[in-house]
């Protein structure tokens, strides 16, 4: 349903570096780094993605309150990956890994706070791969 996903926060370069850390446990890679300021855009803009910049972040007023974005895992080690990925990069935990069957049976994930106080999560919806 989506095709990308952007928003702005308070420290770009720290961002910018967090997401690169946290998403490569994911496949995903900054693709674009670019600074749309001489169009009247942003200072900065970053998108992260496997093939094609799909989630972004930039420069601008960051957001009041918490947003919530979940990322796809391939499996349930690549959602512990992004966990401890997160946390060291210091990220604060908001749900480590595990079954959260509130949802449906199979649901694996994990939930950190970004440096923005963002919740962010690595899910997979497939049965137990180990």
């Amino acid at each position: 349903m989506l095709d990308h996903i952007g928003f702005p926060v308070s420290d770009y370069q720290r961002s910018k570096a967090f997401y690169e850390t946290v998403l490569a446990s994911l496949g995903m890679r900054l693709l674009m780094d670019m600074d749309l300021s001489d169009e009247g855009g942003p200072a900065g803009y970053a998108g992260f993605g496997a093939e094609r910049p799909q989630f972004w972040i930039g420069t601008g007023k960051p957001l009041t309150g918490r947003l919530h974005v979940a990322f796809a895992a391939k499996d349930r080690a690549q959602v512990r990956a992004f966990y401890e990925a997160a946390i060291a990069a210091g990220a604060r935990d908001n749900g480590a890994p595990g079954l959260r069957p509130h949802y449906h049976a199979n649901y694996y994930g994990a939930f950190v706070i970004d440096p923005d106080g963002h919740n962010i999560e690595a899910v997979s919806h497939l049965p137990e791969d180990d």
